[in-house]
């Protein structure tokens, strides 16, 4: 099944790219969802006639994720933990530790799903962390996770 997607979807394509999908796909999720028309005449037809219109949105996405990428490039956030005798973390650091922490940080929202981490950091130290920012577009950032010190109150 042919269609053309009315949005960027980051397995398919961007926004007036004509792709092949299988049918369940477009039938059960992108047309329902209003992410993709089927590829007819007439739709092929109005999709050619605003490509202009589809292109400058497309140069203002990717402008704004090259902005993100580079006010994120060489970022460096250290999440302290509470750990136990033998310096092993009480819990894990996750996706969504890692997102409070960079808008906390740096201002920019960036939403858990696209902060690409294999496995929750289990350990002390620092570790390379993959961020999408954009489609087709990531910056790698360093996510150090030390101990948590806790103050006495006297």
């Amino acid at each position: 099944m042919e269609v053309i997607l009315k949005e960027t979807i980051d397995t398919l394509g961007r926004e007036g790219d004509i792709v092949t999908v299988k049918a369940g796909y477009g039938r059960n999720y992108l047309l329902p969802q209003q992410k993709a028309v089927i590829a007819n005449a007439t739709n092929v037809a109005i999709f050619e006639k605003n490509q202009a219109e589809i292109q400058a949105r497309i140069k203002e996405e990717i402008k704004a994720a090259e902005a993100i990428a580079k006010k994120l490039a060489g970022t460096t956030l250290i999440i302290a933990m509470l750990t136990g005798n033998e310096e092993r973390l009480f819990g894990s650091v996750t996706s969504s530790d890692i997102a409070a922490k960079l808008e906390e940080d740096t201002k920019v929202a960036i939403d858990k799903k696209n902060i690409l981490l294999p496995d929750p950091i289990k350990e002390l130290g620092e570790n390379s962390v993959t961020i999408k920012v954009g489609f087709q577009t990531t910056v790698e950032i360093t996510v150090s996770v030390v101990p948590l010190v806790e103050t006495a109150v006297a």
